[in-house]
């Protein structure tokens, strides 16, 4: 029985001083929700403090912005920041990612294997994909591929682990969410959890069999980069999208801590985690170059702010840029540090930021 801590419950615990705490090498997995069904089927409860309380991603949807967090809160703000409003949303579980590849399509995911989307720019949302689903979805593309290839030792052990995750229930968080456009995207979190919609989620394809994770490893991260897809995770595992196979193949970075963040360098592609550990490539992952980026603490998000521009933060408040394309970082002064959980570009010099605080836009080094 495996007992790694996720990302999400490794950062909610921090942030809440509870007794969990992010391990210093590999052992992170997935807490189990409470009541999974429970929280699956009830609506999020509306809070006057959604917006002031812990939150754990944030996006831009054209001039909006989004943030989500624990309970199903998701939270608007359609004035740059200064003013949020809660979004209704069909579900509780807690909310670990948010990603609009255009200004009113958007998706969020979270605890118990859900996926929800809006197409009004995030002021109400539904749900396109639980535990509950996914768990049937993968079953079924293994079974059916196992059933062609009746020798594959490969397939036995998917299906094997497949049907584990049905007999556990709608246990397992999805981390991450990307979509290229408004049809096709990605999700990706504990276990090699990965799932591929090609029509706006009205159906989701399991890509269980097209990750070369052999020893299931959380997936963390689905950023684009420097022309590829790529996944980051758990003990250092990366992976990079092979356009011909249409599978991510193994991308070998000589560290064995977890990823939290894939971030566009531009011609360089930056992997970040565990103890303000980043490593850069410019060959697609054929080598790689550990880079100081002057945060001590585990790197939770980045972001992309222009042509060679980054920015990392890390769980203790602390923020680097780079103006040479990840090669080399300096930290930025805010006017108070705070427990961060993720940066965007908010765009006109700005950042959007999310932690413990809530949900801020700020302009670095202003009040």
């Amino acid at each position: 029985m495996r007992t790694r801590i996720s990302r999400t419950a490794a950062t909610v615990a921090a942030l809440a001083a509870l007794s969990m705490a992010m391990p210093a090498q590999a052992a992170d997995a997935p807490a189990v929700s409470q009541a999974n069904d429970d929280v699956l089927d009830r609506p999020a409860m509306q809070s006057p403090l959604a917006a002031k309380r812990l939150l754990l991603s944030m996006a831009r949807a054209g001039e909006r912005f989004v943030a989500v967090g624990p309970r199903g809160h998701i939270v608007v703000s359609s004035d740059g920041g200064q003013t949020w409003t809660q979004s209704s949303v069909p579900v509780s579980s807690d909310l670990t990612a948010v990603h609009f590849p255009s200004a009113s399509h958007g998706w969020a995911v979270g605890h118990d294997g859900v996926v929800l989307s809006t197409t009004d720019g995030g002021k109400t949302w539904a749900k396109q994909l639980d535990g509950r689903a996914a768990n049937d979805i993968i079953v079924a593309d293994v079974t059916a591929k196992a059933a062609a290839n009746p020798d594959s030792e490969v397939l036995k052990g998917l299906l094997a682990e497949a049907q584990r995750y049905k007999e556990e229930g709608p246990d397992k968080p999805f981390l991450d969410v990307w979509f290229e456009n408004d049809s096709h995207g990605f999700v990706v979190g504990a276990y090699n959890l990965i799932f591929e919609t090609s029509d706006g989620g009205k159906t989701w394809q399991s890509w269980f069999d097209r990750v070369a994770n052999a020893r299931f490893m959380n997936l963390y991260s689905i950023r684009p980069a420097a022309g590829g897809l790529y996944i980051a995770g758990e003990a250092g595992v990366v992976f990079r999208l092979d356009p011909v196979t249409q599978k991510f193949e193994s991308v070998a970075v000589d560290y064995g801590g977890s990823f939290f963040a894939v971030v566009d360098a531009g011609d360089a592609v930056l992997v970040a985690g565990l103890k303000g550990n980043v490593f850069r490539t410019t060959d697609g992952g054929k080598s790689w170059s550990k880079v100081d980026a002057k945060l001590p603490a585990t790197v939770v998000s980045g972001a992309t702010l222009g042509p060679g521009k980054v920015v990392l933060v890390d769980q203790g408040g602390r923020l680097a840029v780079s103006q040479d394309a990840g090669q080399t970082f300096e930290l930025v002064k805010l006017e108070k540090t705070v427990p961060l959980t993720s940066v965007i570009d908010a765009g006109g010099g700005r950042l959007g930021l999310t932690g413990p605080f809530g949900a801020k836009v700020i302009a670095p080094g202003a009040p």
